[in-house]
């Protein structure tokens, strides 16, 4: 069943940064990963390098990760046969994986670390591993390369050099009529409080700054209030560039569903990146968790409606 989408993207800005000659490129890939709303659904696998094998091999604090997400392909089969905007990792998967799944949107993923050197050892530093000439490649092969996403930390020590890397890979993949999206997490000895909402939004404006079409970030605790309320201050310090927060660990279906409703109706973020709350699910479960996902991203359904997809009463298909 085809739904109505929830809103339609019509005035879009494109940046002077993206030539005349790949307005029309960076348009497409825009509206393609949107749906048209102006809203995103990343399905992240960057994890792979992230936190290595834990997110993929064992138990969670609410059950056992599915035996097939041992396996990288479960990845692809997910953002093949699901509802997704675009689908993140690194270049070395897309390489390897992609001839065999050509429709999906792949967003590469330019730096990555390991979680292996905690804060307290050393400040995070994340250097670049590709350049966008060899993203480019992936795209010349005939694979459907919509954009590029970069770490930065600011609060490290290494804050530096990681914003003037973003801010080129913002600018050269512009240059390309590809999209960027920056995953802006405060991090270092000198950050205090990864979580505190006030930080979250400098990080936003930040990624404003570096010229991101997208920002992920950590969604903010409070000690008191309502965090919904208190994450609009973010949304508001991204601007125009969208933003859109991490989906975090895995947890129940439902208080999922809820916490991302939230932030898109009351927070005013435009989407999230969800990666374990998809892929350490059974193929069926994890294909109607991008169903209910996009359901509210994309289609603006009440977390009820997005839940009975998931339980698989109705689907969302676009």
């Amino acid at each position: 069943m085809t739904t109505e989408l929830a809103q339609t993207l019509t005035a879009i800005h494109i940046p002077a940064d993206v030539p005349a000659s790949q307005a029309a490129a960076y348009e497409a890939n825009l509206r393609l990963v949107t749906k048209d709303t102006g809203r995103l659904v990343l399905f992240a696998g960057d994890q792979k390098v992230e936190h290595l094998n834990d997110d993929f091999y064992g138990s969670t604090k609410t059950g056992p990760i599915a035996e097939e997400d041992a396996d990288p392909e479960h990845l692809f089969r997910i953002a093949q046969q699901g509802v997704v905007g675009c689908f993140a990792t690194q270049l070395g998967l897309v390489a390897r994986y992609g001839p065999d799944y050509t429709d999906v949107p792949y967003l590469v993923k330019v730096n990555s670390k390991t979680h292996l050197i905690p804060t307290a050892q050393g400040d995070p530093r994340s250097r670049d591993w590709v350049t966008l000439e060899q993203v480019e490649s992936l795209r010349d092969a005939g694979l459907n390369i919509v954009g590029v996403g970069y770490t930065v930390y600011p609060g490290s020590e290494f804050e530096s050099e990681q914003m003037a890397g973003a801010a080129q890979v913002c600018y050269e993949a512009h240059r390309r009529g590809m999209l960027a999206v920056l995953w802006v997490y405060p991090r270092g000895a000198a950050v205090a409080d990864e979580r505190d909402p006030h930080l979250i939004a400098g990080c936003a404006g930040l990624a404003a700054a570096l010229g991101a079409d997208f920002c992920k970030v950590n969604y903010p605790k409070v000690a008191t209030g309502n965090v919904a309320e208190a994450f609009r201050e973010s949304a508001r310090a991204a601007g125009r560039t969208r933003l859109i927060t991490a989906g975090g660990e895995g947890t129940g279906v439902e208080s999922f569903l809820q916490t991302l409703h939230d932030q898109i109706f009351i927070s005013g973020a435009k989407g999230s990146a969800t990666g374990r709350n998809i892929h350490q699910k059974p193929l069926p479960e994890a294909l109607r968790m991008t169903q209910a996902i996009s359901a509210i991203t994309y289609g603006g359904w009440s977390v009820p409606d997005a839940v009975s997809v998931f339980n698989g009463d109705r689907d969302f298909v676009i």
